[in-house]
């Protein structure tokens, strides 16, 4: 940490740090300042302002003093106005903002040494040397090869006498950490880069407006979406609207793929299917590396099959629009998490960059990345397609073939996602052998006998529609076991699939009590969770929540827009969640909230006469709306009537109150595209263990094996299963909630994004990591899709 003379005593500056835990404080300091710079060097993703937000305002609630870097390289080898002063109104309103404010360009000068040399230059006359990087490989590479030619440069610019001796001493050491913006996601060590969930937004929007024109006309559209050297957008965007083909760079089609597809595209046709679908990545390529353009794909389908064809290229749309919830909950946690590695950064610290495993935050070496990233092209140019695939990350899985009947069913309340979830385990599931059979309505409709046969076909078309086609109820199936149980020996079921929320759970663990009585009932059985509450324990996510999350965050910018150019104004919204207080925090984070009111988090009068203080004291400062979220269920007395009757009658003269309670509105909807993602992903790999687990040992000692009965979450960095029995010691039944809930570190992460005086926890912040390639067994198949 580099000593800068700024107006905040040592004391002040000791309890700061060791709240924090981040330094030992020696007894030669007495004043401390850290710097931060921000910059968008390559136009890559249009999702940076919530990163931005963070980092300023993580900064300057540590005692940093921040700068903005505007038009990125350029603006550091430039110099003047472009490097300027961030404070912490300079980032207010930032959240649904599309682009990036500070701005971004390419920048010929930073390659050269010349240019670094005038970068560094306009970096130590303002005593920079923290640099926090948002960019792709190439931005990345590019402050790395700066950090290294730092001390060379500093050496260069004193013996020009552009600097004295004692600023080079000052100013020895470049600290630099990167955050990955980038739609394409295409950099190796992260799951998801800044910027790729609001691209995917942007794709399946398109992709449902096409499906609502072929309603009336029997076409074929060609798609065409963004990634030159990377199909990740082309690959989920199929698997997120169920189109009939993709081709992305790192899988190419086998020879002869030509017929294959256009006899694909007959056979839907002929099942009376009105619409196809093909998806191609631009940098789509044969195993030759020959381009595979989307109107070569046109002409092929025209020409082979007369299809009536459109090309639809998306280009920029993928890049602007308002950045989704994933988006902004992703580039906060980055950048509080790029501040915290700052702040721990020593002059032998390599440059990092913070990643996304699973729903962890961790650090890598930056160079790992990068050449990791680098290798991708590498087997691509080389013609190793199955090395580019596994070194983009995690998509191993294994091939087992059986012959068993398996039924899935709703359980709980709707959430969007399930189709998708429901259309996904139908089909891995007949891909793998089974007879898949659907239940109507739950439990209910199980004990009633709503059970039939459901076909490939019979799912087409499901991945993007809301709600639960299948039909869910809530109700459980204690009082009709024994129907339940004459149901499976009717159909003779060898597994069952749940796809809901609490009562979900609740259901498996009173089938699995009752399998003493019914040998009916001992067969593997697994959950996989989809609420909007994600109050289901055992799992840091469910289907649905992120579709609710977008809902509220909506809703949120068009409240605040409303108030645009009108009088100080101050919304309290009421969200769902029963008592989970998961959609109003998180939600509350994506909007920008002041404050949220959850049950897990308990308040009295006083937390809301500070509140309303802040809001005050806010108001005074020209800022003029304010946001308070709270859960339905936070508290019976502190209703969303009382809490606006309060805030109107202590905010009078200052502000005044609108309130609104978005109701089954968060329910409803397309789901997003993670939730389409994530459903059809987790079902399908809940389908995979359940042909395990019927291969392994179908009905051979499960009466008394409590781990035929799971449920399928994710945890932290992986997606685990875990027997049901061992969750009911992790669960608060009566309020159906998880005792510990891992979000509810964010919760101190949304109030200093407000601008409240608190702590953060740091305890589970990232540490440095190495990459690690997987290295598939040879009992292992890679699984292109």
């Amino acid at each position: 940490l580099k000593i800068k003379h700024i107006h905040k005593p040592k004391q002040e500056i000791k309890q700061l740090l060791n709240k924090h835990q981040l330094v030992k404080f020696g007894k030669e300091i007495n004043h401390i300042c850290i710097y931060v710079k921000i910059f968008g060097c390559h136009p890559l993703c249009n999702r940076m302002n919530a990163a931005v937000r963070a980092v300023v305002r993580m900064g300057i609630y540590v005692g940093a003093k921040v700068y903005f870097v505007h038009e990125g390289y350029q603006g550091m080898v430039d110099g003047g106005d472009n490097i300027k002063e961030a404070t912490w109104e300079s980032v207010s309103s930032m959240l649904q903002m599309g682009g990036t404010v500070i701005g971004s360009a390419r920048c010929k000068d930073f390659r050269t040494r010349e240019g670094r040399l005038k970068a560094a230059h306009n970096l130590v006359q303002r005593g920079i040397t923290n640099l926090c990087v948002i960019g792709g490989d190439g931005s990345l590479t590019g402050a790395n090869l700066f950090r290294e030619e730092w001390s060379g440069l500093l050496a260069e610019l004193v013996q020009q006498g552009l600097i004295d001796e004692e600023a080079s001493q000052k100013y020895s050491a470049l600290h630099i950490v990167g955050m990955v913006g980038s739609i394409d996601n295409d950099f190796c060590g992260t799951d998801m880069t800044i910027g790729t969930d609001s691209a995917l937004h942007r794709i399946i929007e398109v992709v449902d407006a096409i499906m609502t024109t072929a309603q009336s006309h029997q076409r074929t559209f060609v798609l065409e979406v963004m990634g030159r050297h990377c199909g990740y957008l082309a690959l989920v965007s199929a698997l997120a609207c169920g189109a009939d083909w993709v081709l992305i760079p790192e899988m190419p089609p086998e020879d002869g793929w030509e017929e294959k597809m256009c006899q694909k595209l007959s056979a839907k046709r002929a099942g009376m299917k009105r619409l196809n679908i093909i998806i191609v990545a631009e940098g789509a390529i044969d195993r030759n590396n020959k381009a595979i353009t989307s109107e070569h794909v046109k002409n092929l389908v025209v020409q082979r099959l007369g299809f009536d064809t459109r090309v639809t290229i998306l280009g920029h749309v993928q890049r602007g629009g308002t950045p989704s919830a994933f988006d902004r909950i992703l580039a906060s946690r980055m950048g509080v998490e790029a501040v915290l590695a700052l702040l721990e950064t020593t002059a032998n610290t390599a440059a990092c960059v913070v990643s996304l495993c699973g729903n962890q935050s961790v650090r890598l070496p930056l160079m790992e990345c990068v050449q990791m990233t680098q290798e991708v092209q590498k087997a691509m140019d080389g013609k190793r397609f199955e090395e580019a695939v596994r070194l983009r990350g995690r998509c191993v899985s294994y091939a087992l073939f059986s012959n068993f009947n398996v039924a899935v069913l709703n359980v709980g309340a709707p959430a969007a996602g399930m189709n998708a979830a429901v259309r996904s385990a139908v089909r891995v599931g007949i891909s793998e052998g089974h007879k898949m059979f659907a239940v109507s309505d739950g439990f209910e409709g199980f004990y009633k006998g709503q059970i039939k046969e459901i076909k490939w076909a019979d799912v087409g078309g499901w991945t993007g529609q809301g709600g639960s086609l299948l039909g869910t109820k809530r109700t459980l199936p204690a009082k009709h076991i024994d129907k339940i149980a004459e149901q499976m020996r009717k159909y003779n079921i060898n597994a069952l699939l749940m796809i809901g929320g609490f009562e979900a759970i609740l259901g498996i663990m009173e089938l699995l009590a009752a399998r003493g009585t019914y040998e009916e009932l001992c067969v593997p059985m697994v959950m996989v969770p989809a609420t909007v509450s994600n109050n289901v324990p055992g799992s840091d996510l469910s289907i649905g929540a992120d579709t609710a999350l977008n809902a509220i965050t909506d809703t949120c910018d068009r409240i605040k827009q409303s108030a645009s150019g009108t009088k100080r104004r101050v919304f309290i919204i009421e969200t769902m969640g029963g008592y989970c207080g998961y959609l109003a925090s998180v939600g509350g984070l994506a909007a920008g909230a002041d404050a949220a009111y959850i049950f897990e988090e308990p308040f009295d009068i006083r937390d809301l006469q500070s509140n309303v203080e802040h809001l005050t004291e806010k108001m005074k400062t020209g800022i003029q709306r304010g946001l308070v979220l709270r859960n339905e269920n936070s508290n019976e007395n502190y209703t969303t009537d009382f809490i606006y009757q309060l805030y109107s009658e202590e905010g009078r003269g200052v502000f005044d109150c609108r309130k609104n309670v978005l109701g089954h509105m968060q329910q409803g909807g397309a789901p997003s595209p993670f939730d389409r993602n994530f459903g059809t992903k987790i079902a399908a790999k809940a389908m995979q263990w359940i042909t395990k687990k019927l291969n392994e040992s179908y009905r051979k000692g499960m009466k008394d094996n409590k781990d035929s009965a799971c449920l399928l979450g994710m945890r932290r960095r992986a997606m685990v299963f875990q027997p049901v029995v061992q969750l009911k010691d992790e669960t608060d039944f009566v309020h159906r909630i998880p005792k510990e809930q891992w979000w509810l570190k964010l919760r101190p992460l949304m109030k200093i994004l407000a601008k409240y005086k608190t702590s953060y926890d740091i305890s589970d912040s990232g540490q440095l990591e190495h990459v690690v390639l997987r290295r598939p067994k040879e009992s292992e198949a890679m699984a292109a899709i």
